[in-house]
């Protein structure tokens, strides 16, 4: 039988948080919502009713592979219907989570591929911290130690600024994101394809499909066989094109919606996980 893997970025593609819904439409018309993750005992990521059903068809029917720039802790606040993935790729596929515990050989190998083919985390987060300025940045932070992170004030956040450090980054083998008020700094060589490729490899899945909506998500949709996007995001703003890539006209909670039907739809009669 074949089988058909499932690798899709999680937030503001599948879940959502209150600010990234984007609903419009009356009050009575929209969709009941269902939460997904708690932090610090209050509500903060939501699906719709429908797209709950839908994860647990879809876990059912395939190999789930929540695939997140979350880090390891962040990732477990969430409770996603259906079954328990299996599989799970977290801190942008620097980790690779199996029955939920970090794959040890697969972290020497992000390990070896990191100190032979970019600059260092320290010389990044330096420069990261020395071109930010104290009246728009909130927060900086290191994920798992292996890529760096500001929280910042967005509308406060000067024009060019971040093209100027993608630039800097670029020529040391970096991508600079910019997600909501969050500007990533990761290494190249992290990537959520190789993961994704590595988990694809252990299964022997034969139908790789993906989803996701920012520019840390840009190689797992060009590696798989069939990917979306929505119409929201960094890849919707870049204009992402590419061979077996769809591009969405849902935007927000709505857009998670439809990207589950496309998994289902696609994934078809007579596949399993």
């Amino acid at each position: 039988m074949s089988t058909t893997l499932v690798a899709s970025d999680l937030d503001r593609t599948l879940i959502y948080s209150a600010a990234a819904l984007q609903l419009p439409m009356p009050d009575a018309e929209a969709p009941r919502l269902l939460c997904v993750e708690l932090y610090e005992g209050k509500p903060l990521s939501y699906v719709t009713e429908d797209a709950a059903g839908l994860l647990a068809e879809l876990s059912r029917a395939t190999v789930f592979v929540p695939t997140t720039t979350r880090t390891r802790a962040q990732y477990q606040r969430i409770n996603l219907p259906g079954r328990t993935p299996r599989f799970a790729i977290c801190a942008n596929g620097g980790h690779l989570l199996v029955d939920g515990v970090s794959d040890r050989d697969w972290q020497r190998q992000v390990a070896a591929r990191l100190a032979e083919e970019c600059a260092s985390l320290d010389e990044v987060r330096a420069h990261l911290v020395a071109a930010a300025d104290e009246s728009w940045l909130l927060k900086e932070r290191v994920a798992e130690d292996l890529f760096a992170y500001l929280v910042v004030e967005r509308s406060l956040l000067p024009e060019g600024w971040v093209k100027e450090l993608s630039g800097w980054a670029e020529e040391r083998g970096w991508t600079v994101s910019l997600q909501g008020r969050k500007i990533y700094a990761v290494p190249k060589p992290l990537t959520k394809s190789a993961a994704m490729r590595e988990v694809a490899r252990r299964t022997g899945a034969d139908l790789t499909l993906a989803a996701g909506d920012s520019l840390l998500d840009a190689d797992l949709l060009l590696a798989a066989d069939r990917a979306w996007r929505p119409a929201h995001g960094e890849l919707a703003e870049s204009g992402l094109v590419g061979p077996g890539l769809t591009v969405l006209p849902e935007r927000g909670i709505q857009a998670g919606e439809r990207i589950l039907r496309e998994f289902l739809y696609t994934a078809g009669p007579g596949r399993s996980a």
